[in-house]
């Protein structure tokens, strides 16, 4: 769930996997992976991702519908 919400609000927001992994301080690759269901955030980066897109980890982690 985590990775297509992830991917859902780049999207949303018009970002590039490159520009959300330099406002977070990782790797674009990184991103994919996240995005991909391959690897999950660690609770640093989830903390990150939420600050970033404004949005609760309930929300990332498919708790809720709603951010």
């Amino acid at each position: 769930m985590i990775g297509k919400r992830l991917k859902e609000l780049r999207v949303e927001f018009g970002l590039t996997q490159a520009k959300v992994g330099e406002a977070i301080g990782v790797s674009e690759p990184t991103i994919s992976l996240w995005e991909s269901n391959k690897r999950e955030p660690n609770i640093a980066m989830l903390t990150k991702l939420c600050d970033f897109y404004n949005v609760s980890a309930d929300y990332l982690i498919g708790r809720v519908d709603f951010y």
